[in-house]
C-alpha cells in the first residue's frame, strides 16, 4: 500500500483531469469542423434572416473554408498530441516501459470513440444546429491561430503549386448549380423528389446556358402573311390559324415587315364593315401593314434567360430569330421558354397531334425526328449528347454523316436507331431502343 501511494498521488489526478479536458476539447474541435463544413449554407442563411446570430456567424466563417479548416485542425491536433503525451508519461510512471504501448492503445480508443466518431456523428445529424452553436466560439479560435494558419496556408499553396494544383476560393460558389442538380437526381433516385418537380427546377436552372436557336420554331414551319394578298384571304388565313400573331412579309419571306396580331386585324376590319363609313370597297382597300406592329428581331445566340427578361421588360411574347447575317432562322415566344420549365403547354385551339415519344410493347420508342435531344432525355431519363445537334434527327445525321433512307439502322451512344419515316431529306420518325 505504501509503495503504490507515491505513484497514484495528486499529480496522477491532475494529469487524468487534464487528459479528460483535452479529450473534451478534441471532441469539440472535431464536431465543429464536421458541423461547419456539412451545414447547408441555404438553411443557415434562412436561420440568419430569422435573427439567429449563431447562424450568421457560421455563414461568416464558412466564407473562407481554408482558414476555418486550418484553424480547427490546428487546435484539434494540438489537444490530441498533448493528451497522448500526458497519457504516455502517466502510464510510463505507473507501468514502466510497457506503459507506452498501453497508453497508445487506450488513447486510440478514447480519441476514436469520444473525440471523433461520437461528436462527428452528432454534428452530421444536426449540422445546422451544431454549426450555429459552435460558430461564436470558433470565431475566437480562428483569430488566435490566424498567424500560424496564414503561414501554413502559404506553405500548402506553395507545395500544391509545384504539382500544378490551383486553389480557387470561389469554387464553392460556382458549384452551387451542380450541387442542386446532384441533390435533385439523388432525391429522384430515392423516391423523395418527383420526376416532374426535378425537371421543372433543372429546366429553370438551364435557361442561362441554352440559346434560343435550340428551342425556336424553324422558319420552314412558320405561318406567314403575304402583304400583297387580298384582305379576304388574309382574314381567312388568320381565322384558320391556331396562332394569334403572324409575321407579315413582302415579296420575299426573308423580308419581314411586321407582325399582325389577330385582335388588331379583327378590330380594324370590323370597324371598316360596321363603322360610320362602312363599305365593302373600304374592306377591299384594306392594307394589312396599317395594323402590323414593328417586328422584333433577336440573335440566335441569345440565352433563354436573357430572352425571357427581354420579353417581360418589353411586354412582348413574340420574337423573330436571325443569324449573324440577318437571315431569318425561326421564331420564339415566351410560351416556348416557359415550356422548357413546366413542360408542354396546350390549349383548346392546339391540334391533337401524336405524341413525340411513344413506347411500344417491344421496349422500342417511336420518336418524332424534330424532337429536341434535351426533351427526349427529360422524357426518358436518357443521356444522349446534345453538343453537336439540337434534334434527335440531327444527331442521327451527324453520327451517320449521310442522309439516311427508310429502314437504315445505326448504333451509337449505347442506342439503336432505326429510320422509320423520311420526308424531303428530313428524318421525321425514328425507332430507338437502348442496347
Amino acid at each position: 500500500m505504501e509503495g503504490s501511494s507515491p505513484v497514484i498521488d495528486g499529480a496522477f489526478w491532475v494529469t487524468s483531469a487534464s487528459i479528460l479536458t483535452l479529450l473534451v476539447l478534441s471532441a469539440y474541435f472535431s464536431g465543429s469542423e464536421t458541423a461547419l463544413t456539412a451545414a447547408s449554407r441555404g438553411k443557415l442563411r434562412a436561420q440568419a434572416e430569422k435573427g439567429s446570430k449563431g447562424a450568421a456567424k457560421a455563414l461568416e466563417i464558412t466564407e473562407d473554408n481554408e482558414r476555418l479548416i486550418g484553424s480547427v485542425l490546428l487546435g484539434n491536433n494540438l489537444v490530441n498530441i498533448l493528451a497522448a503525451s500526458l497519457a504516455t508519461a502517466m502510464f510510463t510512471r505507473l507501468f514502466g516501459e510497457s506503459g507506452v504501448a498501453l497508453a497508445t492503445l487506450i488513447m486510440t480508443l478514447l480519441v476514436l470513440i469520444f473525440a471523433e466518431v461520437l461528436p462527428k456523428t452528432y454534428a452530421i445529424t444536426n449540422s445546422e444546429t451544431a454549426a450555429s452553436r459552435t460558430a461564436p466560439i470558433i470565431v475566437y479560435v480562428i483569430k488566435v491561430f490566424a498567424p500560424i494558419v496564414a503561414m501554413v496556408r502559404w506553405l500548402v499553396r506553395g507545395v500544391l503549386s509545384l504539382f500544378g494544383v490551383k486553389i480557387d476560393p470561389d469554387s464553392h460558389i460556382l458549384a452551387v448549380r451542380e450541387e442542386i442538380a446532384g441533390a435533385l437526381y439523388l432525391g429522384h433516385s430515392e423516391g423523395v423528389v418527383e420526376k416532374e418537380d426535378r425537371d421543372r427546377i433543372l429546366g429553370a436552372l438551364d435557361l442561362g446556358e441554352r440559346a434560343v436557336e435550340e428551342i425556336m420554331l424553324h422558319r420552314s414551319q412558320i405561318e406567314m402573311i403575304d402583304a400583297e394578298s387580298d384582305p379576304e384571304a388574309i382574314l381567312r388565313q388568320c381565322l384558320k390559324s391556331n396562332h394569334t400573331r403572324l409575321p407579315v412579309y413582302r415579296n420575299d419571306p426573308d423580308n419581314i415587315i411586321g407582325v399582325v396580331h389577330a385582335k388588331d386585324l379583327l378590330r380594324a376590319m370590323h370597324k371598316l364593315v360596321t363603322g360610320p363609313n362602312a363599305s365593302l370597297d373600304a374592306l377591299d382597300r384594306f392594307d394589312v401593314c396599317s395594323v402590323a406592329r414593328k417586328p422584333y428581331f433577336v440573335p440566335e445566340t441569345t440565352t433563354l434567360d436573357d430572352q425571357m427578361r427581354q420579353f417581360l421588360r418589353m411586354r412582348s411574347h413574340f420574337a423573330l430569330v436571325v443569324d449573324e447575317y440577318g437571315t431569318l432562322e425561326g421564331l420564339i415566344t415566351l410560351e416556348d421558354i416557359l415550356e422548357e420549365i413546366v413542360g408542354e403547354i396546350t390549349d383548346e385551339f392546339d391540334d391533337d397531334e401524336e405524341l413525340p415519344v411513344e413506347q411500344t410493347t417491344d421496349n422500342n420508342f417511336l420518336v418524332d425526328g424534330a424532337m429536341t435531344i434535351r426533351d427526349l432525355n427529360r422524357a426518358t431519363d436518357w443521356t444522349l449528347p446534345d453538343e453537336e445537334a439540337n434534334t434527335i434527327a440531327g444527331l442521327v445525321i451527324h453520327e451517320a454523316q449521310i442522309i439516311p433512307v427508310v429502314g437504315q439502322v445505326f448504333s451509337f451512344h449505347g442506342f439503336r436507331f432505326e429510320v422509320v419515316e423520311v420526308k424531303d431529306n428530313r428524318i421525321t420518325r425514328l425507332k430507338i431502343r437502348p442496347l
